[in-house]
């Protein structure tokens, strides 16, 4: 009798044994956590969610399992929650139950727990963002200085914009561009120009790993990191991506450590190393070059994609409604005029280019799932019992279409955010980067500049786009850890005031 003869029956009967036992075990998880699909051994859930675009495939499990269930990414549980009340629960009311960062593989593998935005390290995390949010202020967050900032970026890119003669092309790459050199400034001290192939080199690469990560490829890393590791595919650039930006932003940190003055910092970078409660000698320490470069690359990144993702939405919404663009543009002229540029304050008498703005984030739904949470201990929520360390997903997709706050919430209609009188309203389910403690460390900043690019543009061309209004897709390319917009082509005519 051969060897395979002898051994294919106990075989089959040990790992029959051991997908019995692992069943087990998550049936055992289950009867503690909220409802969701019947997950395979090992594969979890993959079968209802492997069609490329895990945001729908929620959705439709939402149907099915109401506003609180569970999915297996692979065999990790995560509970997926949904609707303002319940989300807001997470975010806020019962904010440091949930306040440790979830498990994003396509980012910890690089990241390595490090980092204000990226660590599970509760007291990291503390200690960064008190140091982060300090740091902002002191460099002007909030302030004139960077209003400054963003208004003569806002400048560089109209001249830019004329330069192209009316030409079609993907208005992507001066968009990175002009968001880029703001955070650029508040983390290294200074911009660059347009033509800086350096800049566009580390901005397309941030643009390529963020598409990568939300797409397909990177749903499934989420699901089998362990495995997908060792496949080939184009998950794999995520991670030489993202060494690169990592190697650059240690070069840039080490070139600001040789010209630091700790009496007059610079940027972040230089508050960073000349920070007193650093010390070279405390192993324990928080204030170290990997935390540095980590935080650094994290706040640039979030900085670049979320304003020039919401500009790049912006500009195609507006050519798919012109009307609502004439409207903004009529508001504009009352205000503002043509000689002067746009500021935040302009704000309050522009109700309706404020509620344009804001259905804008709201519409585009920038960061659907939210970025995932994780229970800081044993936590009973809604009536079911989560573990610590148990992953969670707060769907903002879910808050920012809710029909009880929302009254067109499927579609675009700057009325969501307009009284009877036409005046600005605001909604408590306007949380398009999350809310609480630990929202988006550059909110504020990214409302700044995506007014004042939106208006300065308006203000000064006309939008033409390459194919007919009809013929205009807003619907997002890739959908997952963000809702990525689809390339397109257009056309800056300069107005004649």
């Amino acid at each position: 009798m051969h060897f395979s003869d002898d051994c294919t029956v106990p075989l089959s009967l040990i790992f029959s044994g051991l997908l019995c036992l692992i069943s087990l075990k998550l049936f055992w998880k289950r009867g503690k956590l909220p409802p969701g699909p019947i997950p395979l051994p090992v594969f979890g859930n993959v079968m209802q969610l492997s069609r490329g675009n895990i945001v729908t495939s929620l959705f439709k499990l939402r149907k099915k399992y109401g506003d609180v269930f569970t999915v297996y990414l692979g065999s990790r549980p995560v509970v997926v929650v949904n609707r303002y009340k319940a989300v807001k629960e997470v975010y806020v009311d019962r904010a440091d139950d949930f306040l440790a960062r979830g498990d994003i593989a396509v980012f910890d593998t690089n990241f390595k727990n490090y980092g204000l935005a990226f660590t599970s390290d509760m007291n990291r995390w503390k200690e960064l963002r008190q140091f982060s949010l300090s740091a902002m202020r002191s460099l002007g967050m909030g302030k004139k200085k960077i209003e400054e900032h963003i208004q003569e970026d806002a400048c560089y890119l109209v001249a830019e914009l004329k330069k192209t003669k009316e030409s079609f092309f993907d208005p992507r790459q001066f968009l990175n561009k002009v968001s880029g050199n703001v955070i650029f400034s508040i983390m290294f001290g200074n911009r660059h120009d347009y033509d800086d192939v350096k800049l566009l080199s580390i901005l397309n690469t941030m643009n390529e790993t963020f598409f990568i990560a939300s797409s397909g490829w990177g749903q499934v890393f989420e699901m089998f990191p362990r495995i997908m590791c060792l496949i080939p595919g184009k998950h794999q650039k995520i991670f030489s991506n993202m060494e690169k930006l990592l190697h650059y932003v240690k070069t840039r940190v080490e070139m600001s450590q040789k010209t630091l003055d700790t009496d007059n910092p610079r940027d972040y970078v230089d508050t960073f190393n000349g920070n007193p409660l650093k010390d070279k000698n405390n192993p324990h320490t928080e204030y170290n070059m990997t935390n540095l470069v980590n935080s650094t690359l994290q706040i640039f990144f979030a900085g670049v994609e979320t304003t020039s993702s919401t500009l790049t939405y912006a500009l195609h919404i507006f050519m798919k409604y012109p009307e609502v663009l004439a409207k903004v543009y009529k508001e504009i002229e009352h205000v503002i005029g043509h000689d002067r540029i746009p500021k935040v304050q302009d704000r309050n008498q522009m109700p309706f280019t404020e509620a344009v703005v804001h259905e804008i984030q709201r519409f585009i739904d920038l960061i659907p799932m939210g970025m995932p949470r994780k229970t800081t201990s044993d936590v009973e929520f809604r009536g079911y019992f989560l573990p610590k360390h148990t992953n969670v997903f707060p769907m903002l997709t879910s808050v920012l279409k809710d029909p009880n706050f929302f009254s067109y919430p499927n579609e675009f209609n700057p009325q969501n955010f307009l009284d009877e009188n036409g005046k600005f309203k605001k909604s408590n389910a306007f949380m398009p980067l999350a809310a609480g403690k630990r929202n988006c460390l550059g909110e504020a900043l990214a409302r700044m500049e995506i007014f004042i690019f939106i208006v300065i543009i308006l203000q000064n061309f006309t939008l033409m786009s390459e194919v007919p209004q009809e013929d205009l897709d807003l619907s997002p390319d890739v959908s997952g850890i963000g809702n990525i917009p689809k390339s397109y082509k257009m056309a800056f005519i300069p107005r004649s005031n």
